[in-house]
């Protein structure tokens, strides 16, 4: 529960004794101060930022959170502002969400001044796109569909929301940049759910941009519970979700062997019955640190050239001994009632046979050697994928993401893409002919 300030409730005071002796006027302005309410990423970062992103989930209170920040500025209060700023811009993509959104929104800059809260209630002028504070302070709508716009008006602050989905994101940021020229230091805040747009991608990696992050279910109590049942359940785990509920920028290589939409486009809440199931190991290099790739898979009645694989399983363990990823490898074997268990052997053949044999020697465990590089092995699985062959039942996050970010010269950080390779290792033993280990034919 939130501390109340010392003014109102002294430690030594007991709180419900502090409560019933506050008026109802005192408990309404109580209930109305953000300040004392708001989560900690809804408020301002410590000083030294000029630029403030924040990227939220759905109803993860983005809105709240600017228009909150833009009242704070306006009327020169804490945490937001020392002292009133203005003029402030407005900047959704449309008109028409700067109204209904940020200023006239069940959490826009209106509701923010309700009845009685300090400062007072701004007035709007839908003709002039203006809200003006009673202490003179005013805040202008613009659209991110006419960056010229902004061309001519200056300002001391900027809100500008949902700023990935802006058509003309560029032109407009670079035009909002020029008119942020009053006062000792302009500030913008940016409230978006992240999409992996140019300009996004930027300023997340610029340094002297503050970048927070809030998910959706940080805001649970404010959310209906059958969006939480009926859309967190439904895509938590998946790349929508964890864009669009946990506030993850993802982006995916130019260069990637696998593309997200398509493995998107492949996901099934379930797997049929299955013909056979395997279990692939990719043990790391030495005892420990490294970690070690173990996917399962499995595919469906009918032609083994035709037939569907499922992804079902992404169990990689990290920096385990190799007793800790044989056990783990071992037990989703059994768990899935597996018919055999792939591991690479180029790390020490007989060691990976014996450690798995001394959790269970009657698992029938295959030995398969890395002849070729692992982008080459690769691509005969990517072809199953372009083909439509391969289902990823539920999500698996971190298996997707190694995926879409193995490009020419493999993972973008350098680190060896255990998941992908136990993936290949899958579906090659249960698709392509065991004779002939994955490889590019030349034409």
């Amino acid at each position: 529960m939130p501390t109340l300030p010392a003014t109102i409730c002294p430690a030594s005071v007991d709180l419900r004794q502090t409560i019933d002796r506050l008026t109802t006027n005192e408990i309404v302005r109580l209930i109305d101060d953000f300040a004392l309410w708001a989560r900690p990423a809804q408020l301002p970062p410590p000083d030294g930022w000029t630029v403030w992103l924040l990227l939220g989930g759905r109803g993860a209170g983005k809105t709240r959170a600017g228009a909150e920040w833009v009242r704070g500025l306006a009327l020169g209060l804490a945490p937001w502002s020392d002292r009133p700023l203005s003029p402030i811009a407005l900047v959704a993509e449309t008109l028409q969400d700067a109204r209904e959104v940020m200023v006239e929104g069940v959490s826009g800059l209106l509701a923010a001044g309700a009845a009685g809260a300090p400062g007072g209630r701004p007035a709007w002028s839908p003709a002039r796109r203006r809200l003006e504070w009673p202490n003179g302070a005013v805040a202008q709508a613009f659209s991110a569909e006419d960056p010229d716009s902004l061309r001519g008006p200056q300002f001391a602050a900027a809100w500008a929301d949902e700023l990935a989905k802006w058509r003309h994101a560029e032109a407009a940021w670079d035009m909002l940049q020029f008119a942020l020229r009053l006062g000792d230091r302009p500030r913008q805040l940016i409230t978006t759910t992240p999409r992996s747009i140019p300009l996004l991608r930027r300023l997340v990696a610029d340094p002297a941009v503050a970048v927070t992050r809030m998910a959706t279910a940080e805001n649970a109590a404010n959310l209906a519970p059958a969006f939480l049942d009926a859309v967190v359940g439904r895509y938590r785990g998946t790349r929508l979700g964890r864009q669009e509920l946990e506030a993850e920028l993802i982006a995916d290589r130019a260069d990637a062997l696998f593309r997200r939409e398509t493995i998107e486009a492949s996901r099934v809440n379930a797997a049929p019955a299955l013909a056979r199931i395997v279990v692939a190991v990719d043990p790391p290099a030495g005892t420990t640190g490294a970690a070690c790739g173990i996917v399962a898979a499995g595919i469906g009645e009918g032609p083994r050239d035709a037939a569907l694989l499922y992804v079902l399983a992404d169990a990689t363990i990290e920096a385990a001994q190799p007793a800790a990823w044989a056990a783990r490898a071992v037990g989703l074997f059994h768990a899935l009632a597996a018919d055999r268990l792939v591991a690479e052997a180029n790390q020490g053949g007989e060691m990976v046979a014996a450690v798995i044999g001394q959790v269970d020697p009657a698992v029938p465990v295959r030995l398969v050697h890395a002849r070729r590089g692992k982008r080459l092995r690769a691509e005969p699985v990517a072809a199953l994928y372009e083909q439509g062959r391969v289902r990823h039942v539920g999500a698996l996050p971190r298996l997707e993401d190694e995926m879409c970010d193995f490009g020419l010269d493999g993972l973008s950080d350098g680190r060896s893409p255990d998941r992908l390779d136990a993936l290949v290792w899958a579906l090659s033993e249960l698709a392509l002919s065991p004779a002939r280990e994955p490889r590019i034919r030349r034409l």
